[in-house]
Order: C-alpha cells, then sequence, then structure tokens
C-alpha cells in the first residue's frame, strides 16, 4: 500500500526519511495537528530534547486512537525555534521511527517561534494504513 521513494539521481537524504512516499487507493488517511511539547497537566518542559520526545509521545497517542502505529506515519513536518535544537529534534524523531524502515518523509525547518514562547519543537504527522477507519 506505501511505496517509499529515494532515487539514485537525487542526493541521498540529509538524515533518516524517505524523499518521497506513495499511498495506495482505498487508504485510511490520518492527519495529526502540530503537537508541541506539553503534557496532559499542561506542564512544558523547559530543555528542547523533553520537548521534542513530548511532541512525539502525543503522535504516538493520536495514532494509538486512530488504531495506528509509527510504521503508518508516512510524513512528518516539524519546525524547531533554533538551529541548536537539530539534533535533538532528530534524536527524537529517530527514536520515533527506529524500527520503521523504509523511514517516512521529513521536513525540518527553523522557526521565528510559536504561539506560546516557551515552546521550542512542534511536529505534525500524516499517516495512512489499508481500509477505513474503525
Amino acid at each position: 500500500m506505501l511505496s517509499h521513494f529515494t532515487p539514485p539521481l537525487i542526493r541521498p537524504p540529509f538524515a533518516r526519511y524517505s524523499h518521497g512516499v506513495s499511498v495506495g487507493a482505498g487508504a485510511h488517511l490520518l492527519f495529526c495537528s502540530g503537537q508541541l511539547g506539553i503534557g496532559p497537566d499542561d506542564a512544558v518542559p523547559e530543555d528542547a530534547p523533553a520537548q521534542a520526545t513530548l511532541c512525539f509521545e502525543n503522535i504516538r497517542a493520536v495514532l494509538d486512537e486512530a488504531g495506528m502505529g509509527a510504521a503508518d506515519v508516512v510524513r512528518l513536518n516539524a519546525y524547531v525555534t533554533d538551529r541548536a535544537y537539530l539534533p535533538d529534534y532528530m534524536a527524537a524523531r529517530d527514536a520515533f521511527i527506529e524500527s520503521v524502515d523504509p523511514p517516512p518523509a521529513s521536513t525540518l525547518m527553523v522557526v521565528a517561534g510559536f504561539a506560546r514562547e516557551v515552546f521550542k519543537v512542534e511536529v505534525e504527522a500524516i499517516a495512512a494504513r489499508p481500509g477505513t477507519p474503525s
């Protein structure tokens, strides 16, 4: 149902991601809103690594609720407020998809900020699997 593309005619990915992922017809698609590093108790960790990990824990909770998992993720979009947070985000992403092969498509951008200054990382996901929503 999913096809991953990393053409040999272009530069290989900079990190662990696929250049493209195709989703076949009849798939159940899930679009996860951007998840911030905030817990259900409104606690926001101070550091970027903890925020990035919490972003992926929140995405995992949305996937679980939809009957999906990390292997169903076809695209990740991530935003960090400082280039210094790139390795922290990438470590959290790689831990989230460590058993996923091939990995999803991915984009990582440095942005000026989020709605609240305390946030350093935001991650959104698109997932797909065969069939219809349960």
